[in-house]
């Protein structure tokens, strides 16, 4: 596994989704938005699946997986690439489930607060709707390639 830094780490665990990246039967690629639950300076990451839907069955036949994330104000952004697991919830630290739901919770609340601002987005909290995870997906990362064009690193 690939060793992350600490910016690393910071820069994926303050994103509010990451774009996830599988192989599909066909082999062509399939990008889905998963949550990130932990980020480990090992180069390990918790990953959140609710749905258990076309991501879940291409790693079931292919475990290769690449999670990309940008910072479109600091013109910056990464992407992971390695291997995946899947691993059944009940097999799971107590402390990822944790910051999952804390993770939630301050988005329902960050919801709120945006359209108490009347900012518009979705009028509804989809948040208090979303299942709970039966699993996650634990990725094992091999290579990072910077996003950031040379020139701005």
């Amino acid at each position: 596994m690939k060793r992350l830094t600490p910016e690393l780490i910071h820069f994926f665990q303050n994103q509010g989704f990451v774009i996830v990246s599988t192989i599909g039967k066909n082999g062509l690629p399939h990008n889905s938005c998963k949550g990130i639950a932990r980020v480990e300076v090992n180069g390990r990451i918790y990953l959140i699946d609710l749905y258990k839907a076309v991501t879940y069955r291409n790693l079931k036949r292919n475990p290769k997986i690449s999670i990309t994330a940008v910072d479109e104000h600091k013109f910056r952004g990464y992407c992971l690439k390695g291997t995946a697991n899947i691993v059944c919830a009940k097999n799971l630290d107590e402390e990822v489930k944790k910051i999952w739901e804390e993770k939630i919770a301050a988005r329902a609340a960050n919801r709120l607060v945006r359209n108490i601002r009347e900012e518009k987005g979705h009028p509804d909290h989809p948040e208090a709707r979303l299942p709970k995870p039966e699993y996650m997906f634990v990725a094992n990362i091999e290579e990072v390639v910077d996003l950031t064009p040379g020139d701005l690193r």
